[in-house]
């Protein structure tokens, strides 16, 4: 018989990191978060160096966190920002996110790859909140971060998805060249 359901989960830490009381109003608080998620996820060896979580923008709380799960999980779709953007879905019950109208954030410690740049479009996401970015990844670890559109964030921003960058840039680029320097293949 054919598997009738996935099941992915993240690591137990995560609620040592990810504070539901707090709310995140700025943008380093926010990409401060995804990137210590990262930092955690290397240091305790939960996965890839990557961290996101997805806010309600007015109100500022933390909806759901993800961290890079791949190896762990078996699964090449357990990203960072698809785990966050997946629980987000779960808790809310709805595929897009912002279908009540109320508004999202995905922040998140690097650039999202290909992947997880097309699941942005489609998750319902209003602003996407950068770290490091993908030449970053590409210098510091050994991943491909896939194609992306000449111009994606024109493209978000036709979409209505704010994109901000470079949001704690080096805290981030300090994460993946600790990770890049232990040649965990991940």
């Amino acid at each position: 018989m054919l598997p009738l359901q996935i099941h992915l989960t993240l690591p137990p830490w995560i609620g040592d990191v990810a504070d539901t009381n707090k709310r995140y109003h700025s943008d380093e608080e926010r990409v401060g978060l995804a990137v210590e998620l990262s930092r955690q996820n290397v240091e305790r060896g939960g996965g890839g160096p990557f961290g996101a979580a997805v806010f309600n923008n007015h109100s500022g709380r933390l909806v759901a966190v993800g961290v890079n799960r791949v190896v762990p999980q078996g699964c090449s779709v357990a990203h960072a920002e698809m785990m966050a953007i997946m629980i987000a879905q779960q808790r809310l019950s709805r595929h897009r996110l912002n279908e009540d109208g109320s508004q999202y954030a995905l922040a998140t410690s690097s650039q999202p790859c290909c992947q997880c740049y097309g699941a942005s479009v489609w998750a319902g996401i209003d602003e996407l909140l950068i770290g490091a970015r993908s030449e970053d990844v590409e210098e510091l670890t050994q991943f491909d971060e896939g194609p992306l559109p000449v111009d994606w964030i024109g493209e978000l921003t036709r979409r209505h998805i704010a994109v901000r960058r470079d949001i704690l840039r080096d805290q981030a680029r300090d994460v993946l060249a600790s990770y890049g320097a232990t040649g965990t293949p991940y």
